[in-house]
């Protein structure tokens, strides 16, 4: 990794594909007709003209509005996030029916200021999809669940639990205060144990991290037996989030796969514009 002080050059293998075809334009209007939200849009994720020219999209729940503030992410915050939609869950079952998807990923703001801070409404989305669409595999990327939180979620039977721990130890500052390394590895380490299928987390690249920090983060993954790692570009969304340490190139991350592999991964995704719910159908179908 490069030990740089100076902001560097965005490199000309970072190239965001704006949205083509016809088929994105029809994602965006059953978004629309639902009154649905994506991480898509509010995180401004560079794989959307791919995504959605692909049909597929990663619903966001619970508003969109987080009540934490990642220093990484361009979702807006307040210490009250919106009224939660009571009638969500059918309108996102009804959007993943008519776009025909067989792979749902589901993710959320944080809801500090709900009692369960929202796992009950995760259930009941991951429930409806289900009832509507049983054949639809549903992930779901939660919040630093635990407990009662966490067997709420799980009871829906989700067949993907997906949580980001996002950067090594040394670096995660660039998190909201209440979110820590050790919260997030307790929560993967308790969706396995109470018996999800697959779990899987995300690591952001660029942010300062060292190789030898890298091989001691898979390697404390794999100890609480996490199947699927996905490793990409951190790009800063706006000149408000932290600024981009160091752009990494791409036969890093193929070599960087290598190295996790080793560890005993089931599967991993890395590629400069790799996210968590980046071709998350692929990572995970030949481990069902």
């Amino acid at each position: 990794m490069i030990e740089t002080g100076k902001k560097p050059a965005k490199p000309e293998w970072i190239r965001v594909k704006l949205p083509a075809g016809n088929e994105w334009q029809h994602v965006d209007a059953i978004l629309s007709n639902y009154g649905l939200h994506t991480v898509c849009d509010e995180a401004r994720c560079p794989n959307k003209g791919e995504c959605w020219g692909c049909g597929t999209a990663t619903f966001m729940i619970l508003g969109d509005t987080c009540t934490r503030g990642c220093r990484f992410c361009a979702v807006k915050t307040a210490k009250i996030g919106l009224p939660v939609r009571q009638d969500e869950p059918e309108a996102l079952a009804a959007a993943v029916k008519e776009m025909k998807l067989s792979y749902a990923v589901i993710t959320s703001v944080d809801r500090d200021d709900l009692p369960d801070r929202g796992s009950g409404h995760f259930r009941r989305c991951i429930e409806a999809i289900k009832t509507m669409s049983p054949d639809v595999k549903v992930e779901v990327l939660i919040p630093d669940y635990c407990g009662e939180e966490l067997r709420t979620v799980l009871a829906a039977n989700p067949d993907v639990i997906a949580h980001n721990i996002e950067t090594v130890p040394r670096l995660q500052s660039v998190r909201d205060a209440r979110a820590s390394y050790e919260k997030s590895m307790l929560t993967l380490q308790e969706a396995k144990h109470r018996g999800a299928r697959l779990t899987k987390t995300s690591i952001l690249l660029g942010l300062g991290e060292t190789r030898e920090e890298l091989l001691a983060t898979f390697q404390d993954l794999r100890k609480i037996d996490v199947d699927i790692l996905v490793m990409g570009q951190y790009l800063q969304p706006t000149p408000q989030e932290v600024p981009v340490f160091e752009y990494i190139r791409p036969e890093i991350f193929v070599e960087l796969a290598k190295l996790a592999k080793a560890q005993g991964f089931k599967n991993v995704v890395s590629s400069p514009f790799a996210r968590t719910s980046y071709h998350a159908l692929e990572a995970s179908e030949s481990l069902q």
